[in-house]
């Protein structure tokens, strides 16, 4: 028992590697792979077109020329003659029968098929490298079973071979160690197969093999360094990201601690100034300690929002899910406000049930502003606020009377930023927000918010 584990740690191993191994054949034989990038600019594009296109046809003469019966030449344009002349012979070719003054249909066919065959791995392996290889290597495999006579003596078009290394190498530089091996050597299988076989003999497949080896070498190497540099960009890209996250966070945690210090501050002396006044003041009329009161709870309130709100700009996550305002609150807006001395005469429609909660809280947050605004500017004014509902949108109007402009005041308060920030959240939900003056020398706010949310 106590040998077990010493022999379970190589076992284990054994494992690892025949698992690594099984993914590599896998990705090797049938895995997919990445599109690889295109060139964006045209110009680059109708270059890359062009230089393929030239490079496809040089690459398919030169395998028609390469058979070694004079055929290709012949298919190429080139007589009898005209063959015989290339080959330094009247009429025949070194080993081969004279040259026919003509081939049947069906050879020519055969043979162009043969070429653009050859070539396919290079037309695949631009945008599919791996697709390029497997095309290659199933030529590789069937095209000694042709039978077809090569320069070189050799099974294999002369052009082939070039083929099916560069279609090797990118495919190779894209694909991790395990896949790079396994295509190493099942490139490997036809070469000695039929260079054994039919071919000049072991010399030339252990020389191939030899070359096959440096090039997988080779390929391992620039694609490590390929990879290596991929991952420090994303790592580079990573760290910008959370750079930038963190100067967020960091922008945010000052506006809170800002806003902590300020006006929250200013809001709990006002809570409690409202609330001690009955006490500090004597003995006062009912309706002032409930003024007060009503004083003390608003500030309360904003307190409570402005801690909630503090809260989600502390943190890096979403703000908490607590009840947000809506149109049905707007009762309740409307009597704070009326508790203020504001004169408001609210129109509703009945079909408020409707609104989605995101257009509901714009719009209760829209009318909160623009109640604020008329109760700084046209303070005694009357404020009529009319909500509309119908034809997939909320409709919003607040009209209120003359009052004073809104320019520099005594305080040293200067007009705030009330307006764009209504427009703004009418903007974010796809609407749209209009505010100004009116003939009577009022103001008027409308804006329209659609209930399907932005579009």
């Amino acid at each position: 028992m106590q040998g077990t584990p010493g022999l379970t740690a190589p076992a284990e191993g054994a494992r690892q590697i025949a698992g690594v191994a099984w993914r590599g054949l896998v990705q090797a034989v049938a895995g997919s792979e990445p599109v690889a990038r295109r060139w964006r600019p045209r110009g680059q594009r109708w270059a890359a077109r062009t230089l393929l296109g030239a490079a496809t046809v040089a690459l398919c003469t030169a395998s028609l020329a390469s058979l070694s019966d004079g055929h290709g030449l012949q298919l190429l344009g080139f007589g009898a003659q005209h063959v015989s002349n290339v080959s330094g012979f009247s009429g025949q070719l070194p080993g081969t029968q004279s040259v026919p003054s003509a081939l049947p249909v069906g050879q020519v066919l055969a043979r162009v098929l043969v070429a653009l065959a050859v070539v396919a791995p290079l037309l695949v392996g631009v945008r599919y490298p791996l697709q390029g290889w497997r095309v290659g290597w199933f030529g590789l495999l069937l095209v000694p079973l042709l039978h077809e006579s090569w320069w070189g003596g050799l099974p294999w078009d002369p052009v082939q071979t070039p083929v099916l290394l560069a279609a090797a190498c990118l495919a190779g530089i894209r694909s991790e160690r395990p896949a790079l091996c396994w295509l190493w050597a099942l490139t490997l299988i036809p070469w000695w197969l039929w260079a054994g076989k039919d071919g000049p003999g072991l010399a030339v497949a252990g020389a191939g093999s030899l070359v096959f080896a440096v090039m997988a070498v080779t390929v391992d190497r620039a694609g490590s360094e390929r990879r290596t540099r991929r991952a420090l960009a994303d790592q580079a890209e990573q760290t910008e990201l959370e750079r930038a996250r963190l100067a967020v966070l960091e922008q945010r945690t000052r506006f809170a601690r800002e806003m902590h210090d300020v006006v929250a501050h200013h809001m709990s002396l006002i809570a409690i100034r409202a609330e001690s006044a009955p006490h500090r003041l004597g003995e006062m009329p009912d309706p002032v300690r409930a003024e007060f009161g009503s004083l003390s709870g608003s500030a309360r309130q904003a307190l409570a929002d402005m801690r909630r709100l503090l809260g989600a700009l502390r943190s890096d996550q979403p703000a908490a899910l607590a009840p947000q305002p809506g149109l049905q609150e707007l009762p309740g807006l409307i009597d704070a406000a009326r508790q203020a001395g504001m004169t408001v005469e609210l129109t509703v429609s009945p079909a408020l049930d409707q609104v989605p909660p995101s257009a509901g809280m714009c719009a209760y947050r829209i009318i909160q502003e623009a109640l604020s605004n008329a109760g700084r500017h046209a303070a005694g004014a009357p404020v009529m606020v009319s909500v509309t509902c119908g034809a997939g949108t909320v409709a919003l109007q607040l009209t209120n009377g003359p009052g004073t402009p809104a320019g520099p005041r005594a305080d040293g308060h200067r007009p705030g930023h009330g307006l764009t920030g209504m427009r703004e959240r009418a903007e974010l939900l796809g609407g749209s927000l209009s505010a100004g003056p009116t003939a009577g020398g009022g103001f008027v706010v409308s804006a329209m918010l659609p209930l399907g949310g932005p579009t």
